[in-house]
């Protein structure tokens, strides 16, 4: 699964919340969140913990 990159910096920027706060929030380590957002395929449990400490549902931040 790969995530929409702009769709979850968009989310972080409506939940006022950086990418070393949400890894912290999310119990994911920064080079996880950096390998999502640059485009590689992740783990779906790394997805679900992004999506949760966000709020929001998984399907928010993958790509179509």
């Amino acid at each position: 699964m790969k995530v929409d990159s702009k769709k979850l910096l968009l989310i972080m920027a409506r939940k006022a919340i950086n990418p070393y706060g949400l890894c912290e929030k999310a119990g994911v380590c920064y080079a996880s969140y950096r390998r999502a957002v640059g485009g590689a395929t992740c783990k779906p449990a790394t997805l679900g913990r992004l999506a949760s400490a966000l709020g929001v549902d998984v399907t928010e931040i993958i790509e179509d």
